[in-house]
């Protein structure tokens, strides 16, 4: 079976089977990674392509959950270490101290 090669720079590692950079931010990684699932739940994409959309896929989520911890770490510093878990009510939710929603 011939193999199709894609020209989306998104879809697929380079040539030499490195995979692309990654994003500046959380937020490009983000839509980025949404956009991969997207095509990939298209199924228009072969075999190759599905396993590299994956391979950048979960390189992308790494990517994002490095920040969400770099940015946890930060607001652990600006808070003093203060930071408490939410009390839970009875009915297994989260109880705020006025009773209403943010």
């Amino acid at each position: 079976m011939a193999k199709t090669a894609s020209r989306d720079p998104a879809a697929a590692p380079t040539e030499s089977g490195e995979s692309a950079p990654l994003p500046e931010n959380y937020e490009a990684a983000q839509a980025e990674l949404e956009e991969l699932v997207a095509r990939m739940e298209g199924g228009s994409l072969s075999l190759e392509e599905s396993l590299a959309a994956y391979r950048r896929g979960a390189a992308l989520v790494a990517f994002c959950q490095q920040q969400l911890e770099k940015v946890e770490q930060q607001v652990r510093v600006l808070d003093g270490e203060t930071l408490k878990p939410l009390p839970v009510n009875s009915a297994g939710t989260a109880a705020t101290e006025s009773g209403d929603d943010l």
